[in-house]
């Protein structure tokens, strides 16, 4: 009985994905019930071997032209049918038909998946619009999920991808995204930040408004100097004409 035999056959019978770590517990657990050289070759199943004999038997199926694959997911190993038998498997399932995402919800999902965990304030501080609906519809769909409170005054929501995105654009882990470690660390505005801009914007406003409120203060002041002046003119040459008067 080969390694390979084995492993296909858990594979099958799992409801679950199966870590390689788990496939090979169950080998050397089923290995103690038989006796011989095998038993003791078997005992001796650690996850290298496993991962090895999992290489082994997708180049078998691809020998035999199978329409199946071994891919290890998220949470584990399974069987997967080849892209190219799609369309038959498509219509065993014809009510899991599911919309595709929208360009927002894309947007707000690549956000998520980039920079989680993350505030519903910071992925909107990012897109510069309300992600209310989008948000809920990636929950919806089980995209994402939430998975605590922030640190942070008002202990905000945060959200993070699912195992189930892992599995749905076919990759182990978040590493594995395009440019993960790049885009990482790419600056973006976060509501904090942007809250900061705002305040700075506010105060800059107000400052702009008190000197234009000093300066309107102080043409006043000027006028009232000036009408002053004017008047005690008036009343000087008013003066002087009567005196000429009286002279004359």
């Amino acid at each position: 009985m080969k390694l390979t035999q084995i492993i296909e056959a858990l594979l099958f019978a799992a409801h679950e994905p199966l870590s390689a770590n788990s496939l090979a517990k169950t080998i050397r657990a089923g290995a103690k019930e038989i006796e011989g050289k095998q038993r003791e070759r078997l005992l001796k199943t650690d996850e290298k071997k496993v991962e090895e004999a999992l290489k082994r038997l997708n180049k078998e199926f691809e020998e035999r032209k199978s329409a199946l694959v071994v891919l290890e997911g998220p949470t584990g190993w399974k069987y997967y049918t080849r892209p190219e038998y799609a369309q038959w498997v498509r219509h065993l399932f014809p009510a899991k038909k599911p919309d595709r995402l929208s360009a927002p919800a894309l947007e707000t999902l690549a956000i998520i998946a980039y920079r989680q965990p993350i505030t519903r304030a910071d992925m909107e501080a990012v897109r510069g619009v309300s992600v209310d609906g989008v948000l809920q519809k990636l929950i919806d769909r089980g995209l994402a999920h939430i998975t605590g409170r922030a640190e942070v005054p008002g202990r905000p929501l945060l959200y993070e991808t699912t195992a189930f995105f892992l599995e749905h654009f076919g990759i182990k882990n978040l590493e594995e995204l395009p440019n993960a470690t790049e885009l990482k660390y790419v600056e973006l505005p976060t509501a904090e930040t942007k809250a900061g801009g705002e305040g700075e914007s506010d105060s800059e406003e107000g400052k702009e408004e008190r000197e234009v409120s000093q300066e309107d203060s102080a043409g006043e002041d000027s006028e009232e100097k000036d009408t002053a002046a004017g008047q005690g003119e008036q009343e000087t040459v008013s003066a002087v004409g009567a005196g000429e008067g009286a002279d004359g």
